[in-house]
């Protein structure tokens, strides 16, 4: 089974769970949880989210 990542906090997503969010551009984009994809929709940066992964390397917390 192929693993993908949460496209918003980064972590891994287990085959059969999360969600799928394609554009009308073709773009697709994988959600773990709602509170990842509500803070996509809402447009927030995962950077500057602390509990994200990129949130962590970018605040240098782990």
């Amino acid at each position: 089974m192929e693993q993908r990542k949460c496209s918003f906090c980064g972590e891994l997503l287990e085959p059969g769970t999360g969600k799928l969010f394609a554009k009308k551009d073709g773009s697709t984009f994988y959600f773990c949880s709602s509170k990842c994809e509500s803070n996509f929709m809402l447009g927030r940066l995962p950077r500057r989210t602390t509990w994200t992964e990129q949130g962590r390397a970018y605040l240098k917390k782990a």
